[in-house]
Parts: structure tokens; sequence; C-alpha cells
């Protein structure tokens, strides 16, 4: 029974001290949990700042993951070309290409995908992500001496 006694006088004490805790004493333990989870978020955001920093040291490696995220988002829209990897071309001037037809309705910023082996080039606006246009494509052939045989 003593035991008891001791045991609540020790959680009644616990108690008074919380709750005779000044407001100042209340404003410094927020101001400190408050400063620790900043510390934590921004070490979160930084740890993610080198990632993103190491990722893109690598400019070939930047550039594959691009052409992914972009065949991925033409991808959703239509069938691509399997098992080729495109050459992605951005229009940066659109007046040099308004005399080919399949520029005619493009605009500065679109993507061009073309796929060599199936012979295939898409226009894309990523801005409305909508497929401007799809054309057949002649590549010239690099063996000119059949003519000769």
């Amino acid at each position: 029974m003593a035991d008891n006694v001791v045991a609540d006088q020790g959680v009644g004490k616990k108690n008074k001290r919380v709750a005779k805790m000044s407001w100042k004493k209340w404003l410094a333990l927020l101001v400190i949990l408050a400063l620790v989870a900043g510390g934590i978020w921004f070490a979160y955001d930084y740890s993610q700042l080198r990632k993103e920093n190491k990722e893109l040291s690598d400019p070939q490696q930047a550039a594959r993951q691009a052409t992914a995220a972009l065949v991925a988002e033409v991808g959703a829209i239509t069938n691509l070309p399997a098992g080729e990897t495109p050459t992605v071309a951005t229009v940066s001037d659109v007046s040099k290409l308004k005399n080919q037809a399949f520029f005619a309705n493009a605009q500065n910023g679109d993507k061009v995908l073309i796929y060599t082996q199936a012979k295939r080039a898409y226009l894309y606006r990523p801005s409305t992500q909508k497929i401007i246009e799809i054309a057949p494509i002649n590549l010239g052939s690099s063996n000119s001496s059949n003519s000769n045989n």
C-alpha cells in the first residue's frame, strides 16, 4: 500500500511539472521542435539534390533519361516502333522549317522523334501533349554502288 502512495506521488509531481511550465518554456520547446523538423527536412532535400546532381553530371545519362521519358509520354498516346531508341530533336526555329510539309504546323519547342529502322518520324507538342504529325521518312542508303553491278 505504501508503494502505491509513493508511485502516485511521483505521477502527480510529473503532471504538476507539465502544468506548471510557463508559456515561455512551451514556446522554447515549440521552437526547438520546429528547428529539428526543419533540419530533417533540409537534410532530406539536400540528399535529393545531391542525388539529382549526380544523375545530371553525366550528360549522356541525362539525355537517355529525357529520351526515355519522352518516349513513354508519346507512347501513351500512340503506338511507337518497338525495339528502337529514337533520335530526338527539338524545333528551335520554326521559320526555317516552314517550307517542309512535315513541319507545316510545327511550333518552337516541339519534339521530333525519328525512328530510322522503322522509317517513321513523329512531331510531338509537349505543351498540349498531342502528336501533330506522323510521316514516313526516307534516309538515302549509304550503298550507292548498286547501279554498277
